[in-house]
């Protein structure tokens, strides 16, 4: 049999991302052959790739890829713990998904090298020992898509991310933009993207709270309005105070600057 050694164990490791005692096995099993290790890992991560699927994969990353000033692709790179997504392999890999997913809008549309995005996740997921996934994509195309990336946690992978499309080029507006978007996490752009549903419900919510607060029947109507408007200033982002000028909402900055925002995408590893 041959000696194996702490270095080939490290080494195993540091390829594969799988654990110091599954390395160990695998390279027992394959009396010393690295390559043949790596494929005894494969294989054994393969048989549990059936076992993982109903596991949560809450942890992992958001990564994005720019092509030029006019086009961006946002994605979230999930796992099952901080400690793989931290790791030099998974965020490789989420490099590699995210060039591959330039202008989708679909998990289910993105190929790897030409292969299906679901059978590169389970190969990495074989070697990682985690349930890998994509759980969302979204891509943006305009005049100008600007990007910003935050790091939740210095130890980890930037776990939110924001893209945003302006009407025209300005690189310090469209970042303070995306800034005030990944900190005060609007749902929407503009008023017209607000569903009738949405609005229909929020009125019944504030009417059925004014009457149960006891407020007098002739205001009821002046509070709903009221509290409606107030759901447009929290959740539609041109209304938004600015972050960084609380005296004007974002659509007037924006104004100012002769420009409007055309559209979001706002990831957070974790939330809807």
């Amino acid at each position: 049999m041959a000696s194996i050694t702490a270095a080939d164990i490290k080494k195993l490791r540091e390829s594969t991302g799988a654990g110091m005692t599954d390395c160990k096995n695998a390279l027992v099993e394959a009396d010393g052959d690295y390559d043949k290790a790596v494929e005894f890992l494969r294989i054994k991560g393969l048989k549990g790739v059936a076992k993982r699927e109903g596991r949560a994969a809450s942890n992992g990353l958001v990564t994005a890829a720019l092509d030029g000033t006019t086009k961006g692709t946002l994605l979230e790179l999930n796992c099952e713990t901080d400690f793989v997504a931290k790791g030099e392999k998974f965020q490789a890999l989420a490099a590699q998904v995210v060039e591959a997913a330039k202008g989708a809008n679909d998990p289910s549309s993105i190929t790897v090298d030409g292969k299906p995005l679901k059978d590169v996740l389970d190969d990495a997921g074989a070697l990682l020992g985690e349930k890998i996934e994509v759980r969302r994509v979204t891509s943006l195309e305009g005049p100008y898509v600007g990007l910003y990336m935050h790091k939740t946690n210095p130890d980890l992978p930037p776990q939110l991310g924001v893209l945003v499309e302006l009407s025209g080029e300005n690189a310090e507006l469209a970042k303070d933009v995306a800034q005030h978007i990944a900190a005060f996490a609007p749902r929407f752009t503009t008023r017209g993207e607000v569903s009738e549903d949405v609005v229909a419900k929020e009125r019944e919510i504030a009417e059925a709270t004014a009457r149960e607060e006891g407020k007098p029947e002739a205001a009821l109507s002046k509070i709903v309005e009221g509290r409606v408007n107030g759901f447009y200033k929290d959740n539609v982002l041109v209304e938004q105070p600015f972050a960084k000028d609380n005296k004007k909402s974002v659509g007037k900055v924006l104004e100012e600057a002769g420009l409007s925002v055309l559209g979001f995408a706002r990831f957070k590893v974790g939330q809807a």
